[in-house]
């Protein structure tokens, strides 16, 4: 039999595949490939432009952003074609008419009641000082409340007065201040008011002094009534301003035309969106960062809670992250083709290998999650015809793709199965092109449309090709016990399966009846059935270093154990596991195969012997030296060859077989078996036993059903002729 490399054969790989560090050195080395191949695909393309200068193409945003500076500007002038409000104070005029009629009752309060002093005004030897006293004193007290602009003449003239005139002259005066302020008067206007005022008053029965009088206090009672609002001129003015849009740079946009001439505006705009070489934006190195420390994030939590061998084989988890690698670099160097300028050529991408090899090599469950993740990088890889950072056309066309290879590999991944996945995948590529491009708006023409339907086929086609060529590699450098080399492990061509056959032909019956029992009975409880045939097959190589000591094997003639102790016999059939082992081992087969022919005794006791012990010897006898060593079934596989095992063995023995009877026995074994300890360590369930146990008796009965009893034709023959 011809050597296989592994992986596990390189002396530094065996004391590191079981470290504990060693999944997070494999996934920082996973986020630096992402980043290093995304980062040419984030960074913005910059351009060497100058002002005034002819564009040579036409340039579009490659990002959606808002124009902050022309925003502003138009706010700005949204702000200022606000007009300043104002606000019409008609209590004013009633305040003012107050305040004349206030100014003649000081008046006439200080120049009528001659009789009674004026407190604050001290008697004057003379009428003249006493009218400089009384003039004096009404300028402090009307200086004490408002401004004392009104002459000293005019103070005079209304002392002068008789009682009458300044009656008169009050109510014309507060007439004239409450119809002058009934208007809008501003601080532009107040001046014409003023100078206006005297047509206010037509009264006859004054003199022209007192009328002059009359009209300076009119004149200095009057002032403006409307008055500037600042609170509600700021609230119009952000009103207005509020309600402009945001100028935005739309992602697609078409900033410049080819041959138009590069001024301020068109500059800006291309500094706003990042294409000018003078301009450092740190914020997409950044984002790129996050972003693939999302994706490592999420794959390092999947992988360790998904039920598959990459869960704590870190020598599988080394060929998920290769099988990864591997497909981002095809999809890479695939949208580089997009360069050489044929149409739809970037549609050859053979995405569909990494959900082929994942699926055949791994588990479907991990080719789904990778398939997400190949379409998420890849829109990126494929983002330099795209205005935007991802192209969503060629990710839906690779989540397809991935998806329809893992759908048609999941039934069943021989390697004859995996060319027609590609011819699927084609199929399925096909169907996604032509959705695509009849969705655009713009409509394809044929020759274009017939160029990306025949890179559609090839990406299909090349994909089954690479996998069908990458496999082996991964095989045998990893030990991995593919669908593929399971059915090559199966066929009687296997120099140890021929071993079993001519040496032991009693076992190789035995060890066929246990793959069938254990296949059916893995795959009705959703484990890998493929697997516990061809263990099963295996299971017994041991035998064929003393193959008479085992009774299959025992063909007319004399049983070598009735010549020998219980204890001899005992470590006879002992050792049949562990020889098998150490065959396997050295013929380097797959760990998963020496596991199962390692384990499928587990550490159960031989009754025969031991109570044939008991019997025969007075002496204490040890339980210990008649049970096998072990280890017990680690996993549901090694348990379920296990109890077909001890089933096939016990029902071969039963003289009349039955159907109540065969349904007896499986579940007596079975129930032997799990009291004594023997599935403890296989995370196998009741619920699981029960359905392995009504596998087994289904397939039991097709082998030992009853057959009709047809007449002796000899005796038939006799009657006749007689």
């Amino acid at each position: 039999m011809r050597k296989r490399f592994s992986i596990d054969q390189i002396p530094w790989w065996k004391r590191v595949r079981d470290h504990r560090y060693i999944r997070t050195i494999l996934f920082i080395i996973l986020a630096v490939f992402l980043y290093t191949s995304m980062i040419g695909n984030i960074i913005p393309e910059t351009l060497d432009i100058r002002l005034s200068q002819i564009a040579d193409r036409d340039i579009r945003s490659p990002i959606t952003t808002e124009n902050k500076i022309e925003t502003e500007e138009r706010r700005s002038e949204a702000t200022e074609a606000v007009s300043p409000v104002y606000e019409l104070k008609r209590e004013y005029a009633e305040n003012q008419v107050v305040k004349v009629n206030d100014i003649f009752e000081l008046v006439r309060r200080v120049a009528l009641e001659e009789e009674e002093p004026v407190e604050g005004v001290e008697e004057a030897a003379t009428e003249e000082e006493k009218r400089e006293e009384q003039l004096a004193y009404i300028q402090e007290v009307l200086s004490s409340g408002t401004s004392n602009d009104l002459s000293e003449e005019t103070l005079l003239t209304l002392m002068e007065a008789t009682e009458s005139q300044l009656r008169i002259a009050q109510e014309a005066t507060a007439n004239a201040v409450y119809e002058a302020m009934g208007e809008q008067i501003s601080i532009r206007n107040l001046q014409d008011v003023k100078q206006s005022v005297d047509e206010q008053f037509a009264i006859s029965t004054v003199s022209n002094r007192l009328l002059e009088a009359m009209i300076e206090i009119a004149q200095f009672a009057i002032i403006p009534n409307y008055i500037y609002d600042l609170e509600a001129t700021d609230r119009q003015r952000q009103e207005a301003s509020d309600s402009v849009e945001p100028v935005m740079i739309r992602e697609g946009q078409l900033l410049v035309k080819e041959g138009e001439i590069i001024d301020y505006e068109i500059y800006e705009q291309l500094r706003v969106v990042g294409l000018l070489d003078d301009s450092f934006n740190p914020y997409p190195y950044i984002g790129l960062a996050l972003l693939v420390l999302l994706i490592v994030g999420m794959l390092a939590y999947y992988l360790k809670e998904a039920k598959t061998t990459v869960q704590h084989n870190n020598s599988h988890l080394v060929l998920f992250m290769l099988i990864f690698i591997v497909t981002l670099l095809f999809i890479k160097m695939s949208s580089l083709l997009e360069g050489i300028g044929l149409i739809g050529i970037g549609f050859i991408v053979p995405v569909a290998l990494g959900a082929m090899l994942l699926t055949t090599l791994i588990h479907p469950r991990i080719s789904l999650f990778s398939s997400v993740l190949f379409a998420v990088i890849g829109s990126i890889y494929f983002n330099n015809e795209s205005v935007g950072t991802f192209n969503f056309t060629y990710g839906a066309y690779m989540l397809l793709s991935s998806f329809a290879a893992t759908y048609y590999l999941s039934q069943s991944a021989r390697v004859s199965r995996i060319l027609r996945a590609g011819f699927f995948v084609s199929f399925i590529n096909i169907l996604a092109i032509i959705s695509l491009l009849f969705m655009r708006t713009v409509q394809s023409g044929w020759v274009e449309i017939g160029l990306h339907i025949g890179f559609a086929f090839l990406s299909g086609f090349l994909a089954a090709v690479l996998a069908i060529g990458l496999m082996p590699f991964f095989e045998a450098g990893f030990g991995i016990l593919s669908p593929s080399r399971l059915i090559e492990l199966s066929s009687p061509n296997q120099p140890l399966l021929r071993k079993i056959l001519t040496e032991t032909p009693g076992t190789y019956h035995h060890s066929v009846v246990v793959g069938n029992l254990a296949e059916a009975a893995c795959e009705a409880v959703g484990e890998n059935g493929l697997l516990a045939r061809v263990g099963a097959y295996y299971h017994d190589l041991g035998k064929t270093k003393r193959p008479q000591y085992f009774i299959e094997n025992q063909q007319k003639m004399a049983n070598p154990h009735d010549q020998l102790s219980p204890l001899e016999s005992a470590k006879i059939i002992i050792d049949h596991p562990y020889d098998g082992v150490r065959l396997l081992r050295e013929h380097k087969m797959p760990k998963e195969i020496i596991d199962i022919a390692e384990q499928h005794h587990g550490t159960s006791l031989l009754k025969f012997f031991y109570h044939k012990a008991k019997q025969d010897s007075e002496e204490e006898i040890k339980e210990s030296q008649f049970r096998y060593p072990g280890p017990k079934p680690q996993s549901k596989v090694a348990a379920i060859v296990m109890i077909a095992d001890s089933v096939e063995a016990a029902v071969r023995s039963m003289q009349n077989p039955t159907p109540e009877g065969i349904e007896s026995l499986v579940k007596k074994i079975i129930t032997d078996k799990l009291e004594d300890g023997q599935f403890d360590e296989s995370d196998i369930t009741l619920r699981q036993l029960s359905q392995i146990a009504q596998t087994m008796c289904e397939t039991l009965n097709g082998t030992f059903h009853q057959r009709i009893e047809y007449p002796d034709e000899s005796a038939k023959k006799g009657e006749k002729k007689e």
